[in-house]
């Protein structure tokens, strides 16, 4: 019996609009009544997290929020950071260097905003977009910031960024996470951060085991959670790679996949 479900949000639970659609929000309300527990985990911001978790009433339910691609899990029901990893300052240099020239744009998040020297750029405003956060630009991004952060992210076009991707990680090989969550973000973490890793963190906590996880996702940071989950699930949409991991291959974002998986595996099987 399932008793967990880890949702990615953008192109999972949400819309092109990055809103939960009807039949989806009534479909996981539903089931949490049931007594399943929801887990919200993106490479988001715990800020660009936190109204979706309240729309489908985690605080409630007993929910969670997984922010920063694992960096962070914060209990809804107490409003609690319950586990937190951040990156070394010591590498900030070699991240601005990389992060901050005619090609690529860095950003990281202070509070509930994205900090950036170039809040006209248009992959900055698409992450802006997607957390429905303000942006805060500042002059100079790595003056600025001198304590341990969550995540950095580097922007750019996709084929510039494959390169980046490449030399970065070899440089940080040992020290830090680099990967693309989409084609155009380039992921900065602390060593060994991503979603399953965390959820093992989680359901240590709770007592859950993966056979009982349910976990759906379309993109490149889906993989880990979505194999190590005891039924991982694609979107229609997914990338091909993220297909090809899964178990089950469920609806697209916008034909409500996750409604359907819920209601699949978990509400016709109680019922």
């Amino acid at each position: 019996m399932y008793r967990l479900l880890v949702l990615d949000l953008d192109g999972t639970l949400t819309d092109s609009k990055k809103e939960i659609p009807e039949r989806n929000l009534n479909t996981l309300l539903r089931a949490q009544e049931k007594g399943l527990r929801i887990v919200l985990a993106s490479g988001r911001p715990t800020y660009g997290i936190t109204p979706l978790a309240k729309q489908l009433q985690l605080d409630r339910f007993g929910g969670y929020i997984l922010s920063f691609n694992g960096g962070q899990i914060i209990d809804c029901n107490t409003n609690k950071v319950i586990y937190e990893t951040v990156l070394d300052p010591v590498h900030y240099d070699y991240l601005y260097e990389m992060g901050n020239t005619e090609h690529f744009k860095i950003v990281s998040y202070e509070d509930d905003y994205i900090v950036c020297e170039d809040t006209e750029n248009e992959y900055i405003r698409y992450e802006a977009f997607l957390n429905k956060m303000p942006l805060k630009e500042v002059k100079d991004f790595r003056a600025h910031f001198n304590y341990p952060l969550p995540k950095c992210l580097v922007v750019g076009e996709p084929s510039k960024l494959v390169k980046l991707e490449e030399t970065m990680r070899t440089h940080l090989e040992g020290h830090m996470s680099v990967y693309r969550s989409e084609p155009f973000f380039l992921e900065l973490l602390p060593l060994g951060i991503d979603k399953a890793k965390s959820l093992v963190v989680l359901l240590e906590r709770i007592g859950f085991t993966r056979e009982e996880m349910i976990a759906c996702g379309d993109g490149f940071n889906d993989l880990s959670m979505i194999q190590y989950a005891g039924l991982g699930v694609a979107m229609a949409n997914a990338q091909d790679v993220v297909k090809e991991a899964a178990d089950h291959i469920t609806a697209s974002n916008e034909d409500c996949g996750v409604a359907q998986v819920v209601e699949e595996f978990f509400l016709n099987r109680i019922s």
